[in-house]
């Protein structure tokens, strides 16, 4: 049985530790060892020193460890659409993001296949890859996965979701998530302690080493969005960017929780952001414009697979 193989018979890669064993039965994330990817094209909608002019290359994972109910990315994160595919063809298709001209390698809910993935990327860069690697997460893992990545990844894309209990629970099904994220931030921070940037030819600052964490504002939740705001300036300072994002969309399956059922208000954002700013924070994006739209949610067909 390969190394890698042996991760996989009792995971404990996030927080639940189902300790299954996946290569013969499914986990909470809906999949087996097996990369599950969705799609693989250049995305021009991260934050502007991800996508650039150029786009960001991500390889969107199937499967999902969450269980949030507001999930815009449905298909995927329940395993329905993606094709398996061997670690061979994952290194190619890095390789293929390179050649279309991607500033990154987007790797995106890869959580799942931590083991695998750490693989891939040895291999491409034993074969010479030149972008850097992003690794764009919910962040609901378990400190052991974020440091098999150590020294891989350039970049970390985390999402601290929630940092009251309740409330990850109720909408993510995710207990623990708030100490889980804070512990795997920590260790982000601790492999990449700063943020490092280059200007491209066409004049744009791309970055190339260190951590961005995004906050999705969700309905009725300004005082947990700013209490993580807090949390992440005053724990890192200018040593992290901080992503404030307004675009949650409500879907179908909401009904059941009305109090997050709708978008959030322009009053509500732009509290949040003067709260960011009166904090002293300087590193950091906000959205403008109507970005809570189903036109930014890609279209999961398979395409570069």
């Amino acid at each position: 049985m390969k190394d890698i193989d042996k991760d996989y018979l009792s995971c404990r890669l996030c927080p639940r530790n189902c300790m299954v064993d996946r290569t013969t039965t499914r986990g909470y994330c809906r999949e087996l060892n097996t990369l599950h990817v969705s799609r693989a094209a250049l995305h021009m909608w991260e934050e502007p020193c991800i996508s650039g002019t150029s786009g960001s290359g991500t390889v969107f994972f199937s499967g999902c460890n969450m269980g949030c109910v507001f999930c815009q990315n449905r298909k995927i994160s329940r395993g329905e659409v993606g094709k398996f595919i061997s670690t061979e063809r994952l290194v190619e298709i890095f390789f293929e993001q390179q050649e279309r001209g991607a500033n990154n390698i987007n790797l995106v809910t890869g959580d799942m296949f931590i083991p695998t993935i750490a693989d891939a990327i040895e291999r491409a860069k034993d074969q010479g890859i030149k972008i850097p690697f992003l690794f764009n997460t919910s962040s609901y893992l378990n400190i052991e996965s974020v440091k098999r990545l150590e020294g891989l990844i350039d970049i970390y894309l985390p999402d601290f979701k929630y940092i009251r209990e309740e409330d990850a629970v109720r909408y993510s099904n995710a207990p623990g998530y708030p100490e889980a994220a804070r512990a795997a931030i920590a260790e982000m921070v601790r492999q990449c302690p700063e943020c490092v940037f280059e200007t491209d030819a066409k004049g744009q600052e791309l970055i190339k080493k260190g951590v961005i964490v995004r906050h999705l504002l969700m309905p009725g939740m300004l005082i947990q969005a700013k209490m993580i705001t807090k949390y992440l300036y005053e724990t890192y300072g200018d040593n992290i960017y901080i992503s404030l994002m307004n675009q949650f969309t409500p879907g179908e399956g909401l009904e059941k929780f009305p109090e997050i059922n709708r978008k959030i208000t322009e009053a509500e954002y732009r509290s949040l952001v003067d709260y960011a700013s009166n904090l002293g924070v300087v590193n950091g994006y906000v959205q403008e414009g109507e970005t809570a739209s189903e036109s930014f949610i890609p279209e999961f067909d398979c395409e570069g697979v």
